[in-house]
């Protein structure tokens, strides 16, 4: 008992505690209730007749509209007699009677908004009332409607009109611009690079004059709606509205023209300063890809690709710096755009950016360049273009091959053309000559087949190995070396073809393929029978030939 007491005790003094903050705040809350009651128009046919404020439960437009519904109700009468109307008593407020039907009570919070006496506002109220009803009777006469139809009709002839004379203005102004100006339009350009055809800054100037005739139509076919609408009660709130549907948005852009012209100003200059940075960089390296410019250490191939690199940096940077100044970019709709544009460009871009990078690893890494002939994976071919994203090779077949990047980064690449230019490329075939054959003279028919085919170099000379000691023969291989990697194929036809000419020459059998017995005949080719059909007479290398 003593425990359930004190807890009642304590619960009512924590009550007695908050109680006047409580009261504060609900008396505070109707005084701000109370000053921030709205008002509302009563308007009849599009034109305000007077201003009623409502309450909590009653909103200021349900009270409007009903006010303006008694009002047109009460005017629709013909058999009413305005002149009945009175100010009348109900319940102790001062109201607008029709007969026994209320028009609408003078409230002292409309008296208040008014600064004026409840029965002053409400002798106003009737004297307007009256004349609006009037003037609701009079323009749905049928004389106020054929005047309207006639004016509108003449309104529409007027804007026909108009619009013919605006059509043929335009058409005389193109025709004089045609025949004395557009011979003097000239293209603007930098010395002989054109940055701006003639036929394009024609072409300007004629939907400059084009967008003012669509500019001067829409004023003429905006005075003609406001004007037709505003002759029928029953379109004259359209009218009314019309200015705000138009000029509205057009006022809304303005302000949010004006609020953002500081950034707009800054963004400006940046783009400006960045454009500027992006020409020297580009001059720059133009400079070290030509040569007129040295670094050290810099191959000049690496300098458009550097100048590229150095561009996503630039950009990167001037768009960071950018961003806060952008109009919108603090909204929420602007950076979901962003956010979901970021998710669809990092999903659907992985393979190309690897692609990329792969691209720029290869141009520093100096594994080829354009020209060279390279063996990247099965494919054999000659460096044509080298892109971020692929490198196209043209096969020893006239193929194109587009092999990615990334593909090239992950495989072995053999260049045939980076030594050869110094050292000399080094062909090499290997032939199979039994045991009975002396090595030296192997050797030195070898060397004397290398030195009989022309595209090979002299120096460094050729070379003969022997690779293996085989079942039945000797492997011997011929290395001999070239400064034409492109010549390859060609270089090594005429290769073997001296080879076998040279060992039918002095009688020596080539053991390869391997056999298990020996002939009576020793393998060779005689001499007068190296044209036979369907060789042709004569033989692209002959014996002792060069």
């Amino acid at each position: 008992m003593t425990r359930w007491l004190r807890s009642w005790l304590l619960v009512l003094a924590l009550v007695v505690a908050a109680w006047p903050a409580v009261a504060q705040v609900q008396a505070g809350g109707g005084e701000v209730a109370d000053a921030e009651l709205p008002s509302s128009p009563v308007e009849i046919d599009g034109k305000v007749l007077f201003s009623v404020r409502g309450s909590v439960s009653y909103p200021a437009e349900r009270r409007a509209a009903a006010i303006a519904g008694r009002i047109a109700a009460v005017a629709g009468d013909r058999s009413f007699d305005p002149r009945s109307l009175a100010v009348g008593d109900v319940e102790g407020i001062p109201a607008v009677m029709a007969g026994d039907r209320r028009i609408v009570a003078v409230f002292a919070a409309d008296a208040e908004h008014e600064s004026m006496s409840q029965a002053e506002l409400a002798a106003t109220y009737l004297t307007t009332i009256r004349e609006a009803i009037a003037a609701y009777r009079e323009e749905r006469s049928s004389e106020a409607v054929l005047r309207g139809f006639s004016w509108a009709l003449a309104a529409t002839g007027v804007l026909a009109v108009a619009l013919i004379a605006l059509w043929w203005l335009r058409r005389h102004v193109d025709r004089g611009l045609e025949k004395h100006v557009r011979a003097r339009v000239q293209s603007v350009g930098i010395s002989t690079f054109e940055i701006v055809r003639a036929e394009r800054l024609w072409g300007l100037v004629r939907g400059l004059l084009r967008a003012v005739e669509a500019l001067a139509a829409l004023v003429l076919l905006y005075a003609y709606l406001e004007y037709v609408l505003g002759l029928f009660p029953g379109s004259r709130g359209i009218a009314n509205q019309l200015a705000g549907w138009v000029v509205g948005p057009v006022e809304t852009i303005a302000r949010g023209v004006v609020a953002v012209i500081p950034n707009l100003i800054f963004l400006a200059i940046l783009f400006v300063i960045v454009r500027w940075l992006l020409r020297t960089l580009r001059m720059f390296f133009a400079g070290v890809a030509e040569g007129r410019v040295e670094l050290g250490n810099f191959e000049r191939e690496w300098a458009e690709p550097t100048y590229k690199l150095a561009r996503i940096a630039v950009v990167a940077f001037g768009l960071v710096v950018a961003y806060p100044y952008i109009p919108g970019s603090s909204s929420a709709a602007f950076k979901g755009v962003s956010l979901f544009a970021g998710i669809v460009f990092s999903l659907g871009s992985s393979t190309a950016i690897a692609n990329v990078i792969a691209g720029y690893s290869l141009t520093y890494r100096r594994a080829f360049k354009v020209g060279d002939r390279v063996r990247i994976g099965d494919v054999v071919g000659d460096v044509t273009a080298i892109r971020l994203q692929v490198t196209h090779l043209k096969t020893v077949k006239n193929e194109e091959a587009v092999v990615p990047n990334s593909t090239i980064l992950a495989s072995a690449v053999t260049n045939y053309t980076t030594l050869a230019r110094s050292h000399g490329l080094l062909l090499h075939t290997t032939v199979g000559i039994g045991y009975e054959t002396p090595w030296r003279q192997v050797e030195a028919m070898l060397l004397l087949a290398a030195a009989r085919t022309p595209g090979l170099l002299a120096e460094p000379k050729p070379f003969v190995l022997q690779r293996a000691l085989g079942d039945f023969c000797v492997t011997y291989e011929l290395n001999a070396a070239t400064d034409t990697p492109q010549r390859m194929l060609e270089l090594y036809a005429l290769l073997h073809r001296n080879i076998l000419d040279v060992f039918n020459e002095y009688g020596v059998q080539i053991m390869t393929p391997a056999y298990v017995a020996d002939t009576q005949e020793p393998k060779v080719v005689p001499k007068e029978q190296w044209h036979l059909a369907p060789a042709p007479p004569g033989s692209p290398v002959e014996p002792g030939g060069g």
